[in-house]
C-alpha cells in the first residue's frame, strides 16, 4: 500500500481492480482541511481517462506488472500487431490504449511490454527514435527571421519542428516524451 505522498506522475497504481498510470498529479493543502491530491489517471487495459481526488489518508495498492521485450509488426485498421521476443507470440493493442505512441512506430522497433494477469496491456517505447522525413518545405536562403525552423512529416506521419536544412530523405531523432527534434541521424 502506499500513501498519497508517493503518487507521482508516471507511477502504476491499482484502482477499481484494475491498473492505471497517473498522467498528472496535483497536491494542494488548504486551511484546515487535510491534504489533497488530484490526478489523471489512464486505464492500462481500456485507455481510458479518469480524473480521481485522494483524500490525506488514503492508500492504494500498486499492482504487480511483469515486463518483457516485444517487436512491433504492423498496423491493421485502430490495432497494432506485436511479436512477442521471448515466445514468439503475436498480440495486438488497439490505439485508445497506444495513445501518441503509434506515431514513433515503424516495422521492427523494439519495445518494453507491461504484462498483467498474462495479457499485454501497454508497451514502452525508446526515448529516441530514429525516423525518415518525409515531406518538407523547401529552403529559401536567408529565410530566418521566423526563426530558423519548419515543420516536416515523418515516415509514420508524425510532424515535428525541425531547422531549415532538413530536407526530404533525411533520417532524424526524435524525442519520443517531448515529440521534439533532437539531431539528424
Amino acid at each position: 500500500m502506499i500513501g498519497i505522498n508517493e503518487i507521482k506522475t508516471g507511477k502504476t497504481i491499482l484502482l477499481f481492480d484494475e491498473p492505471y498510470i497517473v498522467m498528472s498529479h496535483e497536491h494542494s493543502k488548504t486551511g484546515r482541511a487535510g491534504a489533497v491530491l488530484r490526478t489523471k489517471l489512464k486505464n492500462l487495459v481500456t485507455g481510458a481517462t479518469v480524473d480521481k481526488t485522494f483524500q490525506g489518508a488514503e492508500k492504494v495498492d500498486e499492482p504487480v506488472l511483469s515486463k518483457s521485450t516485444a517487436q512491433y509488426l504492423y498496423r491493421d485498421g485502430d490495432d497494432f500487431n506485436f511479436m512477442d521476443n521471448g515466445s514468439y507470440e503475436q498480440f495486438s493493442l488497439p490505439k485508445a490504449v497506444l495513445g501518441t505512441i503509434p506515431g514513433y512506430l515503424v516495422e521492427g522497433t523494439e519495445v518494453a511490454v507491461q504484462n498483467w494477469n498474462g495479457n499485454a496491456i501497454n508497451v514502452e517505447i525508446p526515448v529516441k527514435v530514429t525516423l525518415a522525413v518525409t515531406d518538407a518545405p523547401p529552403n529559401v536562403k536567408g529565410d530566418t527571421s521566423s526563426g530558423g525552423d519548419k515543420v516536416v512529416t515523418l515516415e509514420t506521419g508524425l510532424t515535428v519542428t525541425t531547422p531549415l536544412f532538413v530536407v526530404v530523405g533525411d533520417k532524424i531523432i526524435v524525442n519520443t516524451d517531448r515529440g521534439t527534434y533532437v539531431s539528424r541521424a
